[in-house]
């Protein structure tokens, strides 16, 4: 079978979508299937000729909405190539403008099943966090967004929360909902080797309990909870160590390290930017923990990722997996709020060596059972591979 991902953008500054793609893609082409990826970033862009499918780059698209008249075009020209269309997120000319080509070549007798993932984006906290982009919204969803999700042959959610939460944002809702699995890959190389690659490029960090934030610093990733909760924790540890490891992408950091000075621990804090490869695995790696004490986490591909390394997450019950991870033991889990936050530290730091110990071994044996990726591969196959008949 042959598939084309859709996406807005490759940049690994995306997020989670981005990874998603190119994890779940090995397992499928190791079966035969073949994945290649349209978007509409530029064909300049560094992060195309590095990534390791074959990438159409039809942009870049016009405005933050992204418009490109040649996407469209191109997707009316070449999606009968295609067995299966899957379209990686909302609100982008990539989701209205995948469902405008397929519409034309519907009218002309061509029908070319479409999937869309929501990646989250259908989430009632932005419509109680930007009322106004809200309304704005609104009026985009009736005659763009809506038709999209419509007339999928089924819109994937990656979790049963999400899904019951994607009803709540537009009384005008419609589609044919399906919960399938995500996940990632174990890491490859050695994590001896990783470790040391991280700690040499941070030496500082040597000899620390880190707690670690891996993830886009945005405002819906409750990093500044993080950091209040943080500094009340840490005043009477030496070791502690917090690192913020993330691309900054909404000007937020300075704010957040102006916070920092002001409860007087950004010398316990350290600011490494995006990680990837070994550096990141390292990171991971050397963590006593992960903490991501989002408000709106539909998946969280990076908790998917620590605990696959043994490294137990401490999470918000916002993060829509929080429930996999508590039953199994993988990790701790709290209210999305300050005093969630601060407990979620004390707990952690209240555990004894022997059961940190056992908690990595329940985080590897909960990351085997349900979200490592050729179970995925296999969840999302069973799928689309149903002849374009309604599930």
């Amino acid at each position: 079978m042959k598939i084309l991902r859709v996406i807005s953008s490759l940049n690994p500054a995306s997020g989670g979508p981005v990874e998603g793609i190119k994890q779940i893609s090995q397992p499928l082409m190791s079966q035969g299937h073949i994945t290649e990826v349209a978007c509409l970033d530029a064909p300049a862009s560094p992060w195309i000729k590095t990534f390791p499918l074959k990438v159409y780059a039809l942009g870049p698209g016009k405005f933050s909405y992204g418009y490109s008249q040649d996407f469209r075009l191109w997707l009316q020209q070449n999606a009968t190539n295609y067995d299966r269309i899957i379209v990686h997120g909302i609100w982008q000319y990539s989701s209205f403008g995948t469902w405008l080509a397929l519409n034309s070549l519907r009218n002309q007798g061509h029908c070319i099943p479409y999937f869309v993932y929501t990646h989250g984006m259908l989430d009632p906290w932005f419509k109680y966090q930007y009322p106004l982009k809200h309304l704005k919204k609104w009026l985009y969803w009736f005659w763009a967004e809506y038709r999209v999700l419509r007339d999928a042959q089924a819109v994937f959610f990656t979790s049963e929360a999400e899904r019951i939460l994607a009803r709540k944002s537009f009384w005008l809702y419609k589609c044919n909902e399906v919960v399938v699995n995500y996940g990632t890959a174990a890491p490859a190389g050695d994590p001896v080797t990783q470790r040391q690659t991280f700690l040499d490029r941070f030496p500082e960090l040597r000899d620390k309990r880190l707690l670690l934030f891996l993830s886009r610093i945005h405002v819906k990733k409750g990093c500044d909870l993080l950091i209040e909760a943080f500094a009340k924790v840490a005043a009477g540890t030496d070791d502690l160590h917090l690192v913020m490891a993330g691309p900054d992408r909404t000007g937020w950091q300075a704010e957040l390290q102006q916070q920092a000075k002001n409860l007087g621990v950004e010398q316990k804090i350290t600011w490494t930017g995006m990680l990837s490869g070994d550096l990141k695995w390292g990171a991971i790696y050397a963590a006593d923990a992960l903490m991501l004490p989002s408000h709106q986490e539909n998946f969280g591909i990076v908790v998917a990722e620590a605990i696959a390394c043994g490294t137990p997450v401490l999470i918000s019950n916002k993060v829509n997996i929080w429930r996999e991870i508590a039953v199994d033991g993988a990790g701790l889990v709290a209210e999305d709020n300050l005093q969630g936050t601060i407990q979620l530290l004390k707990n952690w730091l209240a555990i004894s060596p022997d059961e940190r110990q056992n908690m990595r071994q329940k985080a590897k044996e909960c990351f085997t059972k349900r979200f490592e990726i050729h179970q995925a591969a296999q969840s999302l196959i069973d799928v689309v591979c149903l002849n374009g008949v309604k599930i």
